[in-house]
């Protein structure tokens, strides 16, 4: 079992959107919602739903299509177990020329490139979405 929630998340996601699935079911955690609400914010997903009790809740995640193609393009982790990867202001630039984001967790909570440009805070890069 994948200890890391996040790579679990993007994984699921990409693979279920690649899979033309309408919906994927992960473990939730306080940090799996925050980046939840982000992605659903910036539209790469529908909706989301929580389910069950505190130590076994569940996400339920709906997937988003755009003229029958998934919003969700690729994902790749960024930040790792093994190698911790941190971002200051002056460091973040922008993913795929502004077609895609940085997902980052940063003292203000989880936030895009472009919110932690405008906050001028940085953080630990979680992954790219594009």
């Amino acid at each position: 079992m994948v200890k890391d929630s996040i790579s679990n998340l993007i994984t699921s996601l990409k693979n279920a959107s690649m899979a033309g699935k309408d919906s994927v079911s992960v473990p939730a955690t306080k940090m799996i919602v925050s980046v939840l609400d982000v992605l659903k914010k910036k539209n790469y997903i529908d909706s989301y739903s929580l389910e069950g009790q505190d130590p076994k809740k569940v996400a339920n995640i709906s997937i988003k299509y755009e003229n029958g193609n998934p919003a969700i393009h690729d994902v790749k982790r960024v930040s790792k177990f093994s190698q911790r990867i941190y971002k200051n202001v002056k460091n973040i630039k922008p993913v795929k020329n502004g077609y895609g984001m940085l997902i980052l967790t940063t003292p203000q909570g989880i936030l895009t490139d472009k919110e932690a440009v405008d906050k001028k805070v940085g953080g630990e890069a979680l992954f790219k979405i594009w």
